[in-house]
C-alpha cells in the first residue's frame, strides 16, 4: 500500500466484504521502506503528505540515484521528482530508467505519468537569469498536479512589462516571485494579488548581493503582507509550497 488512495481502496473492499481484515492487515504490513544500504526508501511519504518521496540528486552517484527511483518505480510510484542531478548523472539514469530531464533546471521525472492540471499558480522572475530556479519551481508543481503560468522576465527595472500581465496575477490562487539583485518583485507582486505570494531570492546579482543573501534579506523585510520565503535558490520548495496552497480546498479539474 503505497499511496492512501490505495489504502482508502482496501478499507472499501474490507467494508464491502471482497476482503478480510487479516488480507487487509497484510497488505498493510508490507515495509514502508525499503533499506538499501545507502538509502532507505520512504514508500508511505504519500500516504502521509500526498506526494511520493522526492530525490535530491546532488551528491549522489548514478548508481544510487538508480537504485532509489527503480525501487520506487517497482513499487508504483510515478512522477518521481529528482532535483539538482546534473545532464551526464540523468543520461546515465535514462539508461536504467525512464527519465523525463530539463537540464535548464537540473530536474528530472523518474516514471513519468499522468498529471492532473488543477487551479492556477503564476510563476514569476525578475529576470531571464532567474529563469533556472523558477523552471525548478514550476515544474515540480506541475508535477504535483498544478496549472502553471509563467511570466519570466517581468522585473521592476521595467514593470510595465509586469503590470501588462495583471489579468493572470489576479486569476492566480498562489504566485511564486523568484528574483536576485534587491529582489524587489516579491514585494510589488504581494502588493498587487490576493493570493499567497512565495518569494524566492536568487543568487543573481553583483558582488553586494552576496550570492543572494540581500535579495533574502530585502524578501524577509518585506512589507507586503501575505509573502512568505524560501531559502536562496530554492524553486523546489517555491513549488512544493505553492502546490500545498494550492490545492488546500481540494479543488476539482
Amino acid at each position: 500500500m503505497d499511496n492512501k488512495h490505495d489504502i482508502l481502496a482496501l478499507l472499501r473492499q474490507v467494508a464491502g466484504g471482497e476482503a478480510t481484515p487479516e488480507q487487509a492487515l497484510t497488505e498493510l504490513k508490507r515495509a514502508p521502506f525499503e533499506d538499501l544500504g545507502y538509502a532507505k526508501v520512504d514508500f508511505h511519504r504519500s500516504v502521509r503528505q500526498g506526494t511520493a518521496e522526492v530525490v535530491y540528486g546532488a551528491g549522489k552517484t548514478p548508481e544510487q540515484i538508480i537504485g532509489i527511483v527503480s525501487a520506487m518505480g517497482a513499487r508504483g510510484c510515478r512522477n518521481i521528482m529528482v532535483t539538482r542531478i546534473g545532464e551526464e548523472a540523468a543520461q546515465e539514469v535514462a539508461q536504467a530508467a525512464p527519465l523525463e530531464y530539463h537540464p535548464e533546471a537540473r530536474f528530472a521525472l523518474a516514471f513519468p505519468g499522468e498529471q492532473k492540471r488543477l487551479g492556477k499558480i503564476v510563476v514569476a522572475t525578475g529576470g531571464t537569469s532567474d529563469i533556472p530556479v523558477a523552471e525548478e519551481a514550476a515544474l515540480t508543481a506541475e508535477a504535483m498536479g498544478n496549472r502553471v503560468v509563467r511570466l519570466y522576465d517581468v522585473g521592476v527595472a521595467g514593470l510595465h512589462r509586469l503590470l501588462s500581465r495583471l489579468d493572470e496575477l489576479m486569476d492566480a490562487r498562489c504566485v511564486v516571485a523568484v528574483a536576485g539583485m534587491e529582489g524587489a518583485l516579491a514585494s510589488v507582486i504581494g502588493g498587487l494579488v490576493d493570493c499567497p505570494v512565495v518569494a524566492v531570492p536568487t543568487s543573481v546579482g553583483y558582488g553586494a548581493n552576496f550570492g543572494g543573501l540581500s535579495a533574502l534579506l530585502a524578501m524577509l523585510n518585506s512589507c507586503a503582507s501575505g509573502c512568505s520565503v524560501v531559502n536562496i535558490d530554492n524553486g523546489f520548495g517555491a513549488g512544493y509550497l505553492a502546490s500545498r496552497i494550492n490545492q488546500m480546498e481540494g479543488i476539482k479539474e
